[in-house]
């Protein structure tokens, strides 16, 4: 694993995407803070396919109400 900082991230990035494409962990830091880990992109093995769930998940008419006490809980008295 690499630990770099942004600026060494600047200068050496070409150098970082190969060792990340060779499978090195590299993570980049800011003032010793790590922020981001820098992988290899990987196509989707299995993309998604829309409409899998159509008809099998329903939502009720009143799924959005909220009972009186949560909502005074929110709005206080001025709850309607």
């Amino acid at each position: 694993m690499q630990i770099i900082n942004t600026y060494q991230a600047k200068t050496q990035l070409s150098k970082l995407i190969e060792a990340a494409i060779q499978g090195e962990e590299i993570i980049i830091s800011k003032a010793g803070k790590p922020l981001v880990r820098l992988v290899p992109y990987e196509v989707a093995k299995n993309p998604r396919i829309p409409g899998k769930w159509r008809g099998k998940v329903t939502i009720s008419d009143d799924f959005d109400e909220l009972p009186q006490d949560v909502l005074k809980s929110f709005y206080g008295d001025d709850a309607k």
